[in-house]
């Protein structure tokens, strides 16, 4: 696996190093299988340390955590408690899903855009219907099916995800509604 730790205007020593490699080793290799990639990122919020934590599958899941301590170490091991929550919880479903599984998920290229906020003075009118595009990045949507969207959205805490069906090659979201429930959108 390929470890990418770092520090954000803090100095990050060897032995810390060492300690991240072994650590999420053990914490990866007992729940799950194929890890392509880890980024650990050390940074300072007024006393307290924070890490936070990355982890990638070749399945295609994400798994994240992130926790603060007084301490860095402390931070870390926090960290990495509840990124072994996250792997423990679906360790289950992500064999299931994954089993047949001998490629890594095809990944796709694709834009996207931070739209800048409408002014809400009702007075003023916009001088163009067109709105102003304040930044421009590449994602990777992934060719997954609709479960492992699903479990993808829940591992990463994000509020939706946008993916490739597997089944019918089109793009889909699957979001968390308000209810709590999931919603799947398929055009």
């Amino acid at each position: 696996m390929l470890y990418q730790i770092t520090g954000k205007q803090i100095d990050i020593g060897e032995a810390l190093q060492t300690h991240v490699r072994q650590e999420l080793d053990a914490v990866v290799d007992k729940y799950a299988e194929r890890p392509t990639d880890a980024n650990v990122i050390f940074s300072r919020s007024g006393h307290e340390y924070v890490c936070e934590a990355t982890v990638h599958l070749s399945t295609g899941l994400t798994a994240q955590a992130s926790d603060r301590g007084a301490e860095i170490y402390a931070a870390f091991d926090g960290c990495r408690d509840k990124m072994e929550k996250q792997l423990r919880r679906y360790k289950r479903r992500l064999k299931d899903h994954h089993k047949a599984r001998s490629q890594p998920v095809e990944l796709t290229g694709g834009s996207s855009y931070i739209l800048a906020s409408a002014e809400e003075d009702g007075d003023s009118e916009p001088e163009s219907l067109q709105p102003i595009i304040i930044a421009e990045m590449e994602t990777k949507v992934p060719s997954i099916s609709v479960g492992e969207a699903v479990m993808q959205m829940e591992l990463s805490g994000a509020p939706l995800l946008v993916f490739r069906n597997e089944k019918t090659g089109g793009v889909n979201v699957v979001h968390r509604r308000e209810d709590g429930n999931v919603g799947w959108i398929d055009p």
